[in-house]
């Protein structure tokens, strides 16, 4: 059962908190689109980008446990697979992932103002789900980057869960994997949903946990056993819930 956050909390986040998080959110998207052409797929560039992740956690009195990231190798390229309980999935990822990433998302997110520009710099691939063409072409210069370490992360569910249960996994990611035979590496985000569900406006402090599983190897995978991988790689996020 959520707890009901103390009202003091309550005011404090829109009245201090929020306001200073816009101010860096600001300054976040400024920063990237100067240094991402300059150092592109450079820590350096990202540095920006993981601190604002990290100090939408800080200021709301979210505590991060990550689990399991010497499973990494930093110097290897995967696709990162994880569920997508809350829009606080994106800050942990990107405070406490450490390696250099792109991420697969809507389209639609390329109109916020600085921030759409930001991610187009960074070189974040956006998708049109309405138009497949326009989405193969997207998938294909996200293949493009994967390349020396440079990773990408994907929410195959699409969208963030109205409910905190997983939905069903859609197949850009794996396919995606399979053409470059890239590792896929289950991640579970637990505790984002109680901390922000969808269509939420107040943020419960609280602990966030990234889980991050053994990588999948993809080979023997492809073609007709693609939903077998997709139904493996479901089940292990969702085992970690």
């Amino acid at each position: 059962m959520k707890t009901k956050p103390h009202p003091l909390f309550v005011l404090y986040q829109w009245l201090v908190a929020f306001p200073v998080l816009l101010v860096l959110t600001i300054l976040t998207a400024v920063f990237t689109i100067i240094l991402s052409p300059v150092f592109p797929n450079a820590q350096f560039s990202y540095f920006p980008a993981r601190w604002w992740g990290r100090f939408f956690c800080y200021l709301l009195f979210i505590k991060v446990k990550i689990t399991g990231i010497e499973k990494l190798d930093p110097k290897k390229s995967y696709v990162i697979a994880a569920n997508h309980q809350s829009i606080y999935d994106i800050f942990v990822v990107y405070g406490w992932l450490p390696m250099i990433f792109k991420w697969v998302m809507k389209a639609e997110l390329r109109r916020i103002p600085l921030v759409g520009k930001a991610c187009e710099s960074a070189g974040h691939i956006f998708i049109n789900r309405k138009n497949p063409v326009a989405a193969k072409k997207s998938l294909d210069r996200a293949e493009a980057q994967l390349r020396n370490g440079v990773s990408v992360v994907v929410f195959p569910e699409g969208t963030r869960t109205y409910t905190g249960q997983m939905g069903k996994f859609k197949k850009g990611a794996f396919r995606m994997a399979a053409d470059l035979q890239l590792p896929i590496v289950p991640v579970t985000l637990r505790g984002c949903f109680e901390r922000l569900p969808r269509n939420g406006f107040v943020v419960t402090p609280g602990l966030i946990e990234m889980i991050i599983h053994e990588p999948v190897e993809v080979k023997g995978y492809e073609n007709e056993k693609q939903p077998e991988l997709m139904q493996k790689l479901h089940d292990i996020i969702e085992s970690a819930l």
